[in-house]
């Protein structure tokens, strides 16, 4: 398959490094549910032993489960560098602890970034260990399609999507298409830091539209949603996205989804692939 097209050779590869985040229960403990009953349930930061790219985001006894290993730094330029220079197929690797020079992938940005290991790297890691990744895809551009903007996407996950280009347009496959309707809490986020929410609380919606058979790191695609600056409704605009964490219990929360890529003027069109998942394309051990 014709590499697209790229700017990718002016790219900077930098190095910014992070610590494992330790997991976190929400303050006041109790989340409820839209019925009013209230839970407590694990969730986000941490290590995830047995959730990793790949598998569903619906079914867990989890709220925002997020998959593989969650990194941070609580300096806040060093924050801000971590999440607006990381990329989605960033190479990773541990440089401390009893997991020292283990390997590893970005899948995910979330309120910390979300990185795979393999399953025996993860089970010597601990809350602490530092995590350096090379980051490399921030100002990545596609030369013959100046009307499509890429976001968090390196040039290795270009170009393993299997796009294609057609009539002046590009073909994207995707495990699902989302209603605009649905999307939900992070539209008032910029699409360069951290996810937007579905609304999953209509769970009969849900399963006849066939969302809750997602996996996480599923390819998805929205219509009409114009994602250049922040995120906004334009008629005609299609957006590209990436499942990064599990389902939510709270109202207006749901499957997270990170921008890829965006257009407003048809430059962007989509088929669906049920195999269409960052598990496959970047050959990640589930």
């Amino acid at each position: 398959m014709p590499r697209l097209n790229t700017n990718e050779s002016t790219l900077v590869e930098m190095a910014v490094a992070a610590r494992v985040s330790d997991a976190a229960v929400r303050p006041g403990q109790y989340i409820p549910w839209p019925d009013g009953r209230a839970t407590v349930l694990p969730g986000m930061f941490g290590i995830a032993y047995n959730v990793r790219c790949g598998d569903r985001a619906f079914g867990w006894a989890a709220d925002h489960v997020e998959p593989g290993v969650s990194i941070d730094d609580p300096d806040s330029g060093r924050h801000h560098a971590l999440h607006y220079l990381n990329c989605i197929g960033n190479d990773a690797v541990v440089t401390s602890g009893m997991a020292a020079g283990a390997r590893g992938i970005v899948i995910g940005e979330h309120a910390r970034i979300l990185v795979q290991f393999d399953p025996d790297a993860h089970d010597l890691m601990a809350p602490g260990d530092q995590v350096q990744i090379i980051t490399c895809g921030n100002g990545l551009a596609l030369t013959d399609h100046p009307g499509v903007e890429l976001k968090k996407m390196s040039p290795r996950l270009l170009h393993a999507m299997n796009i294609t280009e057609r009539g002046g347009r590009l073909h994207v496959p995707v495990a699902m298409e989302l209603p605009i309707r649905i999307m939900g809490s992070g539209a008032e986020l910029n699409s360069e830091y951290v996810d937007q929410d579905l609304m999953s609380g209509d769970r009969a919606l849900m399963a006849e539209l066939g969302i809750d058979q997602m996996r996480l790191g599923d390819l998805i695609a929205i219509r009409h949603a114009d994602h250049h600056y922040g995120r906004s409704y334009r008629t005609g605009a299609v957006s590209i996205a990436l499942c990064i964490h599990g389902d939510s219990v709270m109202n207006g929360h749901g499957p997270g989804i990170l921008t890829l890529m965006t257009a407003r003027g048809g430059e962007i069109d989509f088929s669906i692939d049920p195999a269409a998942n960052i598990a496959t394309c970047l050959q990640l051990e589930v």
